[in-house]
């Protein structure tokens, strides 16, 4: 794991004036890559590579990068792993075009392999969580690249006459060409969604790579112009080749492909020359991982969890059960409010862009722990997007069936009439019957949920009310002068062609959800200790299976994760997991009412969001009062206005 910086300038500059500039821009990445830099450039063609090394795979001076081909045409500087390089290793020497290798790292193999196949074939070959800059010397090009699901980040864009690219913002802005101005665009996009989805970013002319794109940058191709991305690989004709080709055997066959699809997709993010562990939260995807890590180790595998006193926000207990059923030698770490706290001051720099997943707090907590042990991490992130696990799969169907035969005005009158009650209200209530409701009715946060159902009653169509359970903000209502800009979720156009809503939702979230909140999370939070996450869930045949998978062995009986509970249960009893879901968070609600209080009203000053004008004052102060004396519980859309308001006044810091 490691981080990458360049620029590709028309201006005629010194060998010596590009690599201080690209070694500036490098050294904002230091935490991504503390044990080694690098740079290259070349001053006639205006090129300058930088890189900061996290050394996972050949510790050796073998692994340095940027690093050059054996021909001397291509120059990589590259963030991630290849999995599979040991098997492309072997592929090339049975084509012969194995080229005397210098070391054992994945990015020696990376070259070898573009430069046996080409650059696009090769994606095809890579299976892995990456991004890479790679310059063609031979044809003066320059190209970048972007793993599948977009466990990797790059960002680029071109300032004046120089094109700039980085693993992160901070890269881009240490370069003496940059001029950040804010995109309302992208602000809109923000508040609805508590993050800012690819392609866009917080700046204007500034990108991100979408997930399974790359672009190329000819030489020729003068002053600004953009490169247009282009797929090598996509979740919708996944989809829809799956769907249209169902799996079709038995419950058995299916439980037995996915063991062994997950079991080597483990194996291989298990591959390291530094310690290596697991995040266990004690839910089904992280318990499986390590289900799966520990069957194939020699000895007990290393697993981490932390906790909170605050009820509805731990697992720790339940992690802690697990780790000791398989035998894991597991480390656990319980929190004070006091301590998570002291996290967020560090997020606007951590994040680099407005970002608003408050469970943000404890993955840093939780990576910050584990990097005390380990170098490495697996994860089990994208259980929940790849096999139905979000409850809004389970009773977003069945919500619309028995809403739409209703009128719209008997929807508005029953939404109006379930936020009567505030949410703690609703939980209090709740809580008389929660011991005679069947398990499947047994939720954490239940008055959040009871708010969350109203805001859904009055939509027209199923599409109409996802797009509302993902959304915040209605940005026209707050951010000012704004035109929100088309997304996955807006254009139908890009939809799959998959029947079932929960169907529908899983591809949405994929697309969107997934790479741009939770991978985004998991990346900044541990790359911010300098701890590589790996996520086996996200193989790519993993995933292309789970398309294949027909909704039934998804979604059962009214329980999310169907198929990947059978498998889990080969390794652990079901009477440990048999639990509602509970999500890795914060008390944020309780925190804005206590000890953040005066923080988030310093941040939420009236005149304050006056003077910047970029936001409607009146909302934020509506909704704070009424946060704050306890009738609704608004702190979802609270935290994304004090991640922005955080992240504007680190900006505008001299």
């Amino acid at each position: 794991m490691c981080g990458l910086s360049g620029f590709l300038t028309l201006a005629t500059r010194t060998a010596d004036e590009l690599t201080a500039t690209v070694r500036s821009m490098s050294d904002t990445l230091r935490q991504r890559g503390p044990d080694d830099a690098g740079c290259w450039v070349d001053a006639q063609a205006g090129i300058a590579l930088g890189h900061r090394r996290l050394s996972i795979v050949d510790l050796s001076p073998q692994g340095h990068q940027p690093m050059s081909s054996v021909s001397g045409r291509y120059v990589i500087a590259f963030n991630g792993e290849i999995y599979n390089h040991r098997a492309l290793r072997d592929a090339l020497a049975r084509e012969g075009a194995a080229p005397q290798w210098r070391g054992h790292s994945d990015t020696e193999v990376m070259l070898a392999a573009i430069e046996h196949w080409g650059l696009e074939q090769a994606l095809h070959h890579f299976n892995g969580m990456f991004a890479f800059a790679l310059w063609d010397q031979r044809a003066r090009v320059l190209h970048l690249a972007r793993d599948r699901f977009g466990e990797k980040p790059l960002y680029y864009g071109w300032m004046g006459d120089t094109f700039l690219f980085g693993s992160e913002l901070k890269a881009l802005k240490a370069h003496p060409h940059w001029r950040g101005e804010i995109d309302q665009g992208a602000l809109a996009l923000y508040m609805r969604h508590n993050y800012i989805p690819a392609p866009y970013s917080i700046y204007q002319r500034i990108h991100k790579l979408p997930p399974a794109h790359w672009l190329s940058v000819p030489l020729r191709d003068g002053r600004g112009a953009m490169p247009e991305p282009k797929a090598y690989w996509s979740v919708r004709a996944v989809a829809e080749a799956g769907c249209a080709h169902p799996y079709a055997g038995v419950d058995g066959d299916a439980i037995e492909q996915l063991d062994a699809l997950l079991s080597d997709a483990v194996a291989l993010r298990m591959e390291a020359d530094v310690p290596l562990g697991a995040f266990l939260s004690g839910g089904i995807d992280s318990s499986t991982v390590v289900a799966l890590m520990q069957k194939q180790a020699t000895r007990p595998v290393r697993t981490f969890s932390i906790g909170f006193d605050e009820a509805g926000y731990n697992e720790a207990q339940h992690a802690k059960a697990v780790a000791q059923h398989l035998g894991t030698q597991h480390t656990e770490l319980y929190v004070s409010p006091e301590q998570a706290m002291q996290v967020i001051p560090r997020l606007p720099f951590m994040y680099d862009e407005p970002f608003a997943d408050s469970s943000q707090i404890p993955t840093f907590l939780v990576a910050q722990m584990t990097r005390q042990h380990v170098t490495v991490a697996l994860s089990g992130d994208a259980g929940d997007e790849l096999f139905g696990g979000y409850n809004r799969y389970l009773f977003a169907q069945a919500l619309w069936r028995r809403l739409n035969w209703l009128p719209a005005p008997l929807r508005k009158a029953a939404a109006h009439a379930l936020r009567a009650w505030s949410p703690q209200q609703w939980d209090r209530a709740y809580a008389l019957f929660r011991p005679i409701l069947p398990r499947r009715l047994r939720v954490s946060l239940a008055g959040d949920k009871v708010h969350k159902l109203a805001g859904v009653l009055a939509y027209a169509s199923p599409e109409e009310m996802y797009r509302k359970l993902v959304s915040h903000w209605e940005p026209a209502q707050l951010v000012l002068g704004a035109n929100e800009p088309a997304t996955i979720l807006t254009d139908h156009a890009r939809w799959a062609e998959v029947r079932g809503l929960p169907q529908r939702m899983m591809f949405l979230d994929q697309q969107s959800y997934l790479p741009d909140d939770i991978l985004v999370k998991v990346d900044r939070a541990s790359m911010a200790v300098s701890l590589e996450a790996r996520v086996p869930m996200l193989d790519h045949r993993v995933a292309e299976f789970a398309w294949q998978l027909p909704q039934h062995m998804k979604i059962r009986n009214g329980e999310g994760k169907w198929l990947l509970r059978q498998v889990l249960y080969r390794h652990v009893p079901r009477s440990l997991m048999e639990r509602p879901k509970m999500g890795f968070g914060v008390p944020i609600d309780m925190w804005l009412r206590g000890p953040l209080r005066d923080w988030a009203e310093s941040l939420l000053d009236e005149a304050t969001l006056r003077g910047q004008g970029y936001l409607d004052a009146a909302p934020i102060r509506a909704k704070w009062e009424a946060h704050l004396s306890g009738r609704h519980n608004w702190a979802y859309h609270l935290w994304d206005v004090l991640m922005w308001q955080a992240w504007l006044e680190q900006e505008r810091r001299p």
